[in-house]
């Protein structure tokens, strides 16, 4: 498994306690269209991603992050070694 598929794995984990239609999760999977989260529920999520992974998400990448595919690839960016 590639770094990536266990990132978004962890993220699927962690999005399932938020999932309450039990929506099919994939890259294209959006927060706000498919999930149907309000602000409160992205925060929390956020909170819980940034402990799983021991990262910080700015407000400003929180506004530009839309679908889980875009949250995979800024949790793998910010988790490379400097």
């Amino acid at each position: 498994m590639t770094s990536r598929q266990e990132t978004f794995a962890k993220v699927a984990d962690q999005i399932e306690p938020f999932n309450k239609k039990q929506v099919p999760l994939t890259d294209a999977t959006s927060f706000a269209g498919d999930l149907e989260w309000d602000s409160l529920t992205v925060m929390d999520f956020v909170a819980a991603v940034e402990d799983e992974f021991d990262i910080l998400i700015t407000m400003n990448m929180q506004a530009e992050i839309e679908t889980i595919g875009q949250l995979v690839d800024t949790i793998e960016k910010l988790s490379k070694p400097a």
